[in-house]
């Protein structure tokens, strides 16, 4: 792809897309968003990748949003500054729900300091690997603000009610094992392993049938808000996708010819 800001590699399936800012300690810029968006776009659409894997260059994750970028959007004429940021949110939420729907499994390798927008990057994936180095901050509050990347949708769902308003609130850094102990980090690896563990993972749990798999995260992700007969209504609807999935008639072929040989 012809990107700067955001590198994305495949090999054997597993995409890797790295945020390329380190002298910014990864910040989001708006430029660097709308890469963002055209890789992850790509990766959705491309059935050839069958898992993403996110992480940053340098020494840190993401250092949330491009405070280069806020000043220059308070500078706009008083009148325009509230639909301004109407309108950048619009991009920092469609970024984010990419990630989050993502058909396929997703990983943040965190690598250092995660804070503000980074921290809600992380959150977006399904899961989190983190090296010694990692840390997370929720740190909106430094600045004014609240959490506009799903931090307030994705934190409580890790962490529990009570703790994610407590890191909101403050606004303080969580160390990695702290982060592992509160269930925020699901796995933790040194920083010479990290990308490569998280690159492993990312091929264990894809797997699978890429339909499956698709259909199965896109109602794990409304399980929490919805009541378990809507949950059965939609497993219904997409068991009956599965069941005419190539996938599927394929391994119960194998499974067959296999009780046959063994018989």
């Amino acid at each position: 792809m012809e990107l700067s800001l955001i590198e994305l590699e495949t090999s054997s399936g597993i995409a890797t897309l790295a945020l390329n800012r380190p002298q910014k300690r990864n910040a989001i810029s708006d430029a660097m968003r709308a890469e963002l968006i055209e890789a992850l776009e790509l990766v959705a659409n491309d059935t050839s990748i069958r898992a993403l894997v996110i992480t940053g260059r340098g020494n840190g994750f993401c250092a949330g949003g491009d405070i280069a970028g806020m000043k220059q959007r308070l500078q706009a004429p008083a009148g325009q500054v509230a639909f301004n940021g109407w309108a950048r949110q619009q991009g920092v939420h469609h970024a984010q729900t990419l990630l989050y729907a993502m058909p396929k499994p997703t990983i943040a390798a965190v690598n250092g300091p995660a804070t503000g927008l980074g921290a809600d990057l992380a959150l977006a994936c399904d899961f989190i690997m983190a090296s010694d180095a990692a840390s997370f901050a929720w740190s909106y509050i430094h600045r004014g603000l609240i959490p506009d990347g799903g931090g307030m949708y994705f934190l409580p769902r890790r962490v529990g009610l009570s703790l994610a308003k407590e890191l909101i609130f403050t606004g303080r850094k969580v160390a990695a094992q702290e982060a592992v102990d509160i269930g925020l980090v699901d796995r933790q690896a040194n920083a010479e392993t990290l990308l490569a563990q998280a690159q492993a993972w990312a091929a264990e749990l894809s797997h699978g049938s890429a339909p499956a798999l698709a259909l199965g995260k896109s109602i794990l992700n409304q399980s929490f808000q919805s009541s378990a007969q809507q949950i059965f209504a939609l497993g219904s609807q997409a068991q009956g996708m599965c069941y005419t999935s190539t996938e599927h008639h394929q391994a119960v072929a194998d499974f067959l010819a296999s009780t046959v040989t063994k018989g």
